[in-house]
């Protein structure tokens, strides 16, 4: 994707330093700060504090975190310990587990001396695997854009909820991915974006779109139902944090909301990730552990203030009891189809199977 015109992805890896450059993403849409993470603690922090937002993206972080952690030691000890680290920065979303399952699994029979070179090779690999599936993403969410019938006039408008763009990946996005490459196609197309409250990653998707140039609207999460009424949406894409193998899909609180208010005005609802969002060892969305997050995230706004200094307004009484679920679970009856590298599936567990025999079980 590009800033300024500049071709760019989210991550940078410099091994030869043992550190890696990310985006400091608690700083967007106001400022861009390049962020140097160059121990463990670096990188469990940057995932906890939602520094690197998104499934994909807290995956290839806590990947690259682990070599730059046996930069540090490579026993076996410190290893077990560095997963463990990492491991429990995040708890829904399951490519973060499944890229250190797949690291272990490539370090851990190795000598100690050469798990390093190996961490970083793996964990680059992950990366250029992740800007490949979405490339994938966006070809075939493409193909199903370009066949969605447009309500108002010869713009698609396509809604969005929290952030699946480039911001959240290492390049491409997953739910933004056919926007991108329907824009890039030169088919019209416009946006709508939710803001995504209480941590706003609506603004960081209308971030990017500006920089990619594509037509968007950012909007209060509560004005999506009466958009979606009056005609002014042809369908809603996000992105999933952990698919279940029977199709039941965790996302940002508030996409169960948007699900059912496309139920109710007959549109489509799509969901776009790939493999590593799949747990095919959870049978059902019931399963799925739902973050709970600090309050204070509610209480708090975050903005500039008059002179353009970033600040923290109090909006509620430090006191008053409140509820932060990070996420929700949107039940795959309400998931028209999901979106993958290798094409568009069934929201169901013969659907998932039928994209991926080899690791779906029986």
């Amino acid at each position: 994707m590009n800033i300024d015109g500049i071709p760019t992805r989210t991550l940078r890896a410099h091994p030869e330093r043992r550190a890696i450059d990310i985006i400091d993403q608690t700083r967007l849409p106001h400022a861009l700060h390049w962020l140097r993470v160059a121990t463990l603690a670096e990188a469990a922090h940057a995932i906890r504090a939602m520094q690197v937002r998104g499934a994909p993206l807290i995956g290839a972080t806590a990947a690259y975190g682990l070599a730059i952690a046996l930069g540090q030691r490579s026993d076996d000890a410190w290893l077990r310990e560095a997963v463990l680290t990492l491991w429990e920065t995040r708890p829904t979303a399951v490519n973060l587990h499944w890229a250190l399952t797949r690291m272990d699994r490539i370090v851990a029979p190795l000598p100690p001396a050469e798990r390093e070179a190996a961490a970083w090779q793996a964990a680059t690999q992950i990366a250029d695997e992740d800007v490949a599936q979405n490339l994938a993403i966006g070809r075939h969410g493409l193909e199903l854009l370009r066949q969605l019938p447009r309500r108002q006039g010869s713009v698609l408008n396509v809604m969005t909820h929290c952030n699946a763009g480039w911001l959240a990946t290492v390049d491409g996005g997953t739910a933004l991915a056919p926007v991108y490459a329907a824009h890039d196609a030169g088919l019209p197309v416009h946006v709508w974006v939710s803001e995504t409250r209480p941590r706003n990653q609506g603004l960081l998707t209308a971030w990017e779109l500006a920089q990619h140039g594509v037509p968007h609207t950012l909007i209060a999460d509560n004005a999506a139902g009466i958009l979606m009424r009056e005609g002014r949406v042809d369908a809603v894409i996000v992105g999933a944090d952990r698919i279940a193998a029977n199709g039941d899909v965790a996302n940002k609180v508030g996409t169960y909301l948007k699900a059912l208010a496309c139920a109710d005005n007959g549109l489509p609802f799509y969901v776009a990730a790939p493999r590593s969002t799949i747990d095919f060892d959870l049978p059902e969305g019931k399963d799925i552990e739902i973050e709970a997050r600090d309050g204070d995230e509610f209480r708090r706004v975050h903005g500039l203030d008059e002179r353009g200094v970033p600040s923290a307004l109090q909006q509620l009484p430090a006191a008053e009891a409140v509820a932060n679920p990070a996420f929700d679970v949107t039940p795959a009856r309400l998931v028209s189809a999901i979106l993958t590298e290798r094409g568009r599936c069934a929201a169901s567990h013969a659907g998932l199977r039928q994209l991926y025999p080899e690791v779906a079980g029986d």
